[in-house]
Parts: C-alpha cells; structure tokens; sequence
C-alpha cells in the first residue's frame, strides 16, 4: 500500500500550488465535486480531469481533494459606502472590488487515489504515512498560486495617484544662472505658446510639451531641450501646489514623483507652500470621468431593467483588477466560428497534448473557450432555491491573463490597457502560435480572418510619377471628422452655453450633453481621400519630395475590425477622448474602396535603391549626414555605426547618439553590415507608444528596429516611410528565427478575398478618458439580438450604445 504514496511530495518555497482552479477547466473548491490537488505536481484538477492527469503522469495519481462551501456574512445597510477618493482598487479611498459582499469559508479534505480510494483528511489520518500527511498539511497551509500572484502584483497596484520616485531626486544638477521664475506672465522661450508650459528643474528655462500625432499640443520644445542637453526633470506650470505637481522625467519616460521637489523649485524662487494648483491632474481627471454618468450609465445601460441571459455562449468572466479590456476582446473573439472551431471544439488535442499546460498558450486559450462556450459555467440560479454548493456563473481567466501577460511590460500587470492594442497582441501569438502548432489542429489560423492587404498609391506631383506599395494589417483604422459633424449648429451653441456658464461659476452638471454627430461613412470617406507626406525621399540620390498617398484594399477580410481614433491629449498633457456619437450604419459596402493597382498611362517611380536604403541588411549611409558628423571631429566608423543605429535621417539624434555610446566598450570598434540593428526586437512599451499614435503594430515594430529601440526617430522614421509590405518582406528575412516579430510579419500570409459587403456583428465601447484607464464593455450580436457583456453580466440589451463605441466588428454578408 505505501507504493502508491511513493511520488507524494511535501510542496517547499519554490513550488506553486495551483489550489484556486483547475489547470483544464474552471472548476474550483467551490464546485461541486471540489478540486483535486496532485500531490506530486501540485496541480489542479476537476474531477473530469483527473483521469487525464493520471494518464499523462503515470505513478502521481495521488490527490488532494478540496471541498469548500461559503457562507453569507450580511452587510450592515446602515452603514454608507466610502466616498471614493483615489483612481485606485484595493486601497483606502478607492474602489472596492469586491463590492458588499462578505463571506465566510468552510472546506472539508480527503485523501483520493485514483481511482477508487478515499480517505478523509484527518478524520483518518491515522491511515496514511507521514509524508502523506505532512504534504496534506504543507497543501493546505501553502499560499495558493493566484495569491502568490497577487501578492507578486502588489507593487504594480493600479493607483493613479502613486508614482515612482526619480533618481534624480538626491542629484539633480541645478546652475546657478541667477533666473528667477515669475508666478505669472510665462511663455515658451522658443515660441508664442503661453499653455502647456514645462520648466526644466536644471537651468530654469520655460519651454512648451509636445506635439501630439493630431497636431495638438505644443512644439516638443521641451523635449528637444532635453536632447541637447540631457537636463531630466520639469515641472508642468499650473500644477504647482502646497502637496507637489506634475513632475516629468525624460530619460525615465514617465510623471514621476520628486520628494525634494520644494527645493528644487526654491532654487528657481519659487515657493511652492503658497502655490495654488490652476490646473487639474491627471487623477482628478480620472476620478471625475469615472463618476460621470452621462457616457457611463448609456454604454453599460444602468438605466435599464437588463434580462440576465444563460447558457453556452452568455458566460461572464470575473474582473481580475482593470481586466475588462481582455474580457471584452476574449467575449468577441469567441463568437467567432474560426476561434470557436481552433480552440473549444478541438480543446481535447491540446488538453491531452500539452507537457506543461498551465504554461502552454494554446491549452489555455482552449481552457477559455471551453469554459465561454460549454455552458457549465453559466447557469441561472432561482432566487428561492437552496444549493449545498454554490453554482458557477461566471469564469476567472486568471491563468489565461498570467500566460498571456507574462514577460509583457503592460499585460502583466493590473493596470488598465487599451483593448485595441491587446487584440492586435493575441492576434499575433496565435498566429505564432500556429505556426509552431504540432497537433493536428495546426492548419486552423483563426487569426487570418481578421488579415488584409491594403494597396497604397504614392503620387509625386512635381514629376507625375506614381509608386505602389502593399502592407498586411487586421485593423481598419479610422480618424474621427468632427468637421462632419450633422449637428455642427448645436454642438457650437452647447460649447458656448458650457463656457459662458463656467465663466459665471454656475454648474453645468444638469445642462444636457449635445455630442457630435458624424456618420460612419463619412470617416471611411476622409480616410479615402489623398493624404499629403511632406518630406519623402523617393531614393537616395533625389531630394525629399512632397507625396499624396491614397489608400485602397487589396483584399477584404472576413471579419472587418475598425478602429476609431477617438483618443488625444489635452496642452497639459492629460488624455482626453473625443466626445463624439458616431451614426453607425448596421451595413456598410467598401466595393467601391477596392484597389485597382498601376494604371495605364501611369510612370512608375524610380525606385533602384529603395530596398538598399530600407533593408537593415544592405544599409547605405546617408552620405551628406556622414560627412557632416565626420567634419564635426567624429570618426568615420563611429559616425557610420550612429547613423544606422538612430534611422539614418536625422544628424541631430546621430550627434546624441555618439554623445550617449562614446564610452561603450565596442564604440571604436569598425562598423559591420551585419548590424545589430537586424537583430534587434522591438521594446514592448515603446511598440505601445507607436500604437498608440495610430501606427499599426507591425509597423511600429519595424519603425523601432530600425532605429535601435529610439522611440523619438521611431516615430520620425514611421511618419516619413509608409507601409510598404515589399521591403518589409526583406526586413523580417533579416531577423532571427528566435524574434517575435518574425511570426508576425510572416512573409507568406493568407488572405480571405471575397465581396466588400459587411453587417454589424460586436462592438466594444470605453468608459473614461484615455484607453488605457477606466472601462470596457462589449455588446454581441448573437441569436438575433443584441446582448451585452460587462465583466461578470451578461444581459439581453435594450439599447446597444453602437454610437459611442471604440472598436466595430463587421461580418462579411453572405453572396
């Protein structure tokens, strides 16, 4: 008998017990016939699993059973809900995730030896070894792996209030040039801007913040100082007060917090105990728009007596912490037949295949689709009825978000994230995924519904010639025309009745909201006509030109995802979203936006060098740059290796350049054509800024590349070098097999043609200022109707918000 317990382990520090959930399904401590925990892997499994373990795992059929029953704790009514002070989750003055519901455990154990032996722990623990005994006693008493979790996230808490102290804060060098810094009248010292104002902490001087991809903002005078001078921190004027201020530090790339901010700023004469702030932060922002109802209340339609819906395919998904952007993709996707065929009707060959399924994607994207799509976890409970167990209603994607996340900067934590950027993501690790798929299920590539090829024409006005270019994408991405707007008459006179009215000091909290109302068709249409690029160099022997590009679709994919540009900034650097209601058509038709290619009569563009000056591989030096760094001292290799390692079209990032590496230990070393530049992969955070600019996310991976990971050239170099799918063909044959962006920007991909004829099938909307803040929800059109997904409900809807929305899903219409 003792044979049987000899694999049984006693779990120490560095083991993860997996006692919250089974590694296959959703099933817990709290189901029905509880959770079995191996006591050789510390895995666990629901009952209909453990079979599968045995199987896979000869000898290590010993189990831990688990079986846990809440108790209701009431609430007292009398006490009122904490006022909500802080844009955080878990801390004293936010937002409490667990709402006012307490409860109270109770969990029975036993001892299981598939398949047939059970013993009740430690009722008869008498009957086992002691190894068995103490590996019950160390299950038990061990941190589980989702708390481990959240305890290794503790640091990374959401909290739009807390940011991390500067290194600079003990060094900062401040000159003694004898400015003093007025409390009023400021202005940029390179310009007229008199907003949007930064005073640089090192030598005092007043320059205004960037300059958005909209064209808002300042003039980056600021952030070019920084550049030329390496001087770190500023402080945004306005925000000063008694308690701080808005903080910026350039080579850290983040609002960071000073302790010695107050002097600092003596230093300059300012005393910033008799500041007041003019301005509002950040999280002041955030919290107010958080509490907003107008927006808030429409899209998760609070105002309406919603209809529970049950069943396969109406399953919710639990709130992991700021999780809604992944639930509301993860809702959509799955209602997709493609997705639904690779991953829930197939789940078995992964769950049967996979070595180490808690760390295998597609076993836990599976575990997903199975646990959206089976029903089992989505039953509706009558209010008089008395379970012994506690039925499920919903899932918990937590392995799904840890796996997904892992070694990601922003997925990895609890943060919020835009929606948009985490489809393109987890499209692209399935389609990796894919690629590297040994099952038989391996030539099911969900992904390629949404892939499309778009034709980009490139006109030269001043020689009349003509390029065409080709690009992968799966996102329609669209700017908003508020100049289109149907109601231009009464969005003006609401502006103006809004600013008269705060200029008297009255609240405008009751004046009705009147939002602009600009059709669907006519951002299609904008984003159809001829874009001016000014500074394009058709080759390297010609000088830059202006260009008009126009857009067009090779291809049309089955399922069209659109994006819209809804999100900028205000002159303070805060996020703001245009508030807009878009007239969104049920059926669109882009026939008329298919490409036609080179025309008749068209003079194709001399283009002998342009693979020469793009591919990492072959890179030719800008001579005109290179004899300029060369003439300023610098040598010739060095100059050489600064060029291609910040894009190669810019001598001022080149100069800065050579200034930050003159101390590397292979500075003087030759330059070599096998660069590291062609070996270099995109930093996640900076493809997030790209992204977040309306570059796609290939693109922005190649932008960064080719200029060493610089995010400033990254973005010059993706402005000045449309898509071109040819020469992007030619950078991904240059990277390394181990790069993540070589499945990506695979060279052979597949496209599902077919009519430019669409219906309106998802929507996802966002609540709050920017999308990496605030809410999620999706709203599916399934068995004809609309229902609505808000984490954990899933209702029948009564009045889908299609106008405020932020990602549209359109099916391809049947011939």
């Amino acid at each position: 008998m003792a044979d049987i317990y000899k694999n049984v382990r006693i779990p120490n520090a560095n083991d993860t017990v997996y006692k919250d959930e089974c590694v296959y399904s959703f099933d817990n401590p709290e189901s029905e016939s509880g959770l079995f925990i191996c006591m050789s892997t510390f895995r666990g499994f629901g009952k209909d699993h453990v079979a599968r373990h045995c199987k896979l795992n000869p000898g290590k059929n010993v189990f831990l059973h688990i079986s846990r029953r809440r108790k209701p704790v009431p609430v007292d009514p009398n006490i009122e809900p904490t006022k909500v002070t802080k844009m955080a989750i878990g801390i004293e003055g936010g937002f409490d995730a667990n709402g006012s519901k307490r409860f109270t455990f109770e969990e029975k154990y036993a001892i299981y030896v598939h398949p047939n032996v059970v013993i009740a722990y430690p009722d008869e623990a008498d009957k086992l070894p002691e190894n068995v005994k103490q590996s019950a006693d160390a299950i038990i008493t061990a941190e589980s792996a989702f708390l481990k979790e959240e305890r290794a996230l503790l640091n990374a808490t959401w909290n739009g209030e807390i940011r991390q102290i500067t290194k600079h804060a003990q060094t900062l060098e401040q000159l003694n040039n004898g400015r003093k810094i007025s409390p009023t009248g400021w202005q940029c010292e390179k310009c007229d801007l008199k907003d949007n104002l930064w005073l640089n902490l090192t030598d005092g001087t007043i320059l205004c913040g960037r300059k958005f991809y909209d064209g808002t903002g300042g003039n980056n005078h600021a952030v070019e100082y920084y550049y030329k001078t390496k001087y770190p921190l500023a402080v945004k004027l306005g925000t000063i007060t008694s308690k701080g201020a808005d903080v910026y530090s350039y080579d850290e790339d983040d609002m960071v917090e000073d302790p010695n901010l107050a002097i600092h700023l003596s230093h300059w004469g300012i005393n910033m105990m008799n500041m007041e702030k003019t301005d509002r932060s950040m999280a002041d922002l955030e919290i107010e728009i958080n509490q907003k109802y107008g927006e808030a209340s429409m899209i998760e339609e609070t105002n309406s007596k919603l209809q529970p819906v049950h069943g396969a395919g109406y399953t919710g998904m639990k709130n992991l912490g700021n999780s809604c952007y992944m639930n509301s993709v993860m809702q959509v996707l799955f209602t997709i037949k493609d997705f639904q065929e690779k991953y829930y009707k197939h789940c078995d060959f992964y769950f049967d295949y996979a070595k180490d399924p808690i760390n295998d994607f597609n076993t836990q994207t599976a575990k997903l689709a199975f646990g959206l799509l089976s029903g089992l976890y989505s039953r509706e409970i009558p209010i008089d009825s008395n379970f012994s167990f506690k039925p499920p209603s919903i899932v918990r994607p937590q392995m799904f978000r840890s796996l997904i996340g892992h070694n990601h900067p922003e997925f990895s934590t609890k943060q919020q994230q835009d929606a948009a950027e985490f489809l393109e993501y987890f499209l692209e690790q399935v389609h990796k995924h894919c690629l590297n798929d040994p099952t038989p299920n391996a030539s099911l590539d969900p992904s390629i519904c949404f892939q499309f090829q778009l034709e980009e024409r490139l006109y030269c006005p001043d020689t009349s010639e003509v390029r065409y270019l080709t690009r992968n994408d799966t996102m329609f991405r669209m700017n908003v025309p508020l100049d289109a707007a149907k109601n231009m008459h009464e969005v003006l006179h609401y502006n103006k009745t809004k600013e008269d009215m705060e200029k008297q000091g009255h609240k405008i909290n009751d004046l009705p909201i009147v939002r602009p109302i600009v059709p669907l068709t006519q951002a299609i249409a904008r984003w159809a006509e001829p874009e001016v690029i000014e500074g394009f160099q058709i080759n390297r022997n010609k000088s830059k030109v202006t260009i008009r590009k126009t857009q067009r679709f090779l291809t049309f994919p089955d399922y069209l995802l659109i994006q819209l540009k809804k999100y900028t900034f205000n002159d303070d650097w805060t996020p703001r979203k245009i508030d807009v209601s878009m007239e969104i058509p049920d059926d669109i038709d882009l026939s008329s936006l298919r490409a036609t290619g080179l025309q008749h009569g068209e003079t194709p563009m001399i283009d002998d060098d342009v693979e020469k000056v793009t591919s990492p591989s072959n890179t030719q030096i800008n001579e005109v740059h290179l004899e300029q760094l060369v003439s300023m001292g610098f040598s010739l290799e060095n100059c050489k290796k600064a060029l291609i390692n910040t894009g190669n079209n810019n001598i001022e990032t080149a100069m800065n350049w050579l200034f930050e590496h003159n101390a590397d230990p292979d500075f003087d070393t030759p330059y070599q054509t096998s660069n590291k530049l062609a070996t270099s992969t995109a930093d996640e955070e900076n493809i997030a800024i790209l992204f977040s600019m309306g570059f796609s996310r290939a693109h922005s991976i190649r932008a960064l590349a080719m200029t060493n990971n610089n995010v400033e050239a990254a973005i010059d170099w993706a402005t000045s070098n449309p898509e071109d799918n040819s020469t992007l063909h030619t950078f991904v044959e240059s990277l390394p097999q181990s790069s993540p962006s070589q499945h990506l920007l695979s060279t052979t991909p597949h496209y599902r043609d077919g009519p430019g004829k669409y219906r309106l099938v998802a929507f996802i909307s966002h609540i709050g200022t920017h999308p990496s803040c605030g809410h999620y929800v999706a709203h599916i059109y399934k068995d004809g109707r609309w229902v609505i997904f808000n984490d954990e409900i899933v209702a029948l809807s009564e009045h889908p918000p299609k106008d405020l929305a932020y990602l549209y899903i359109y099916k391809r219409m049947a011939s």
